[in-house]
């Protein structure tokens, strides 16, 4: 079934929000909503860790901005989902059990990589599920977006420890200061430096990652332009965070350690990140193709995609999927217990 285009133009707002979203949404957000909150009960622990590391590791504050980045995004569209009909996608369960699945591994393994990752997906998946296939594409960039909830990159430190190491003692030695490198040890005249896991650059390199793909699918439409783009935000955060490194070696040479411990102290925080997010957005200026609400499809954009509606032909009731996430979620909170119980690792 195809949406009526020409009908007048509906809008979601929030006052009186129950009466102002269509009718045709009611059901669908209510299911999402019920399920959702089941499965923040089911995976309350990997949810309770994930906060946790949200709000007291520098690391992963900037995933606090995530929701609100995604519920921006979906705002955005609201005129093009006012005029949309959501149609239940079954395959869409799949999406359901398999990030489950990757739960239950991450609970049984104790990897809580996997098990954050099945968490976040357990509800993209229920979007999906819930919402159908067309909804999902207006939708694609907040849905995918939402994989940023998952806190990681603390496996990249020594991989950047080193690198921050190998860039800051070739500028050492570029700038005429002897020194020997043993590793992440800079011996130098004035004393010896480590590059420390706090100044590995991780947390200014994932936060920068996170920023460019909302940039890259809001900003940009040629796909040359968003690799160019990523490949910028990855490599110029680290470069800095190596130039940064030298500069306090540099700066100890002449002011010694503790005034250049200190500048570091101040200088290597939200300022450096605004520094570098400042320059590689003005180098990009130029090249932005379209405002950021002008992202992603419109519905008249999917009409010629017969394929939505040969899947949508085939869409289970409501009620249906409603009852089939309820047994899936149920199961799951089953398997847990007997696969992998709150209380082990």
């Amino acid at each position: 079934m195809q949406p009526d285009l020409s009908a007048p133009q509906q809008d979601w707002h929030f006052e009186n929000a129950a009466t102002h979203i269509p009718a045709a949404w009611h059901a669908p957000l209510g299911t999402i909503v019920a399920a959702i909150l089941a499965i923040g009960i089911v995976m309350s622990r990997e949810w309770g860790e994930m906060f946790h590391q949200w709000w007291n590791i520098d690391t992963y504050t900037h995933i606090l901005l995530v929701p609100v980045i995604i519920f921006w995004l979906v705002w955005v569209q609201r005129r093009e989902l006012a005029q949309a009909v959501p149609k239940p996608y079954l395959p869409g369960l799949g999406l359901v059990l398999a990030a489950i699945g990757l739960w239950l591994a991450g609970r049984y393994t104790g990897i809580n990589l996997l098990a954050h990752a099945g968490a976040v997906g357990a509800m993209q998946g229920v979007v999906v599920a819930v919402l159908g296939v067309r909804v999902s594409v207006l939708l694609a960039l907040p849905i995918v977006f939402a994989a940023f909830l998952v806190p990681f990159g603390d496996e990249l430190i020594p991989a950047l420890q080193m690198v921050t190491a190998k860039i800051a003692i070739a500028l050492t030695h570029a700038s005429g200061i002897p020194a020997i490198v043993d590793g992440i040890y800079i011996e130098t005249p004035i004393g010896l430096f480590i590059v420390a896991e706090a100044c590995s650059g991780v947390k200014f390199l994932i936060a920068m990652v996170t920023l460019a793909v909302l940039v890259c699918f809001t900003r940009f439409e040629s796909w040359s332009r968003r690799i160019g783009f990523m490949a910028a935000a990855i490599i110029i955060p680290i470069i800095a965070n190596g130039v940064r490194a030298w500069g306090t070696i540099f700066i100890a040479q002449s002011q010694g350690v503790e005034f250049a411990a200190g500048f570091d102290h101040i200088f290597y925080g939200w300022i450096f990140f605004a520094l570098v997010v400042a320059v590689l957005l003005a180098g990009a200026w130029q090249f932005f193709e379209r405002e950021p609400e002008e992202y992603g499809w419109r519905l008249h954009e999917l009409q010629d995609w017969q394929w939505l509606a040969r899947i949508e032909m085939r869409a289970p009731t409501a009620a249906a999927m409603g009852g089939a996430l309820a047994a899936i979620i149920l199961a799951a909170a089953l398997m847990a217990i007997i696969v992998a119980p709150a209380g082990a690792g």
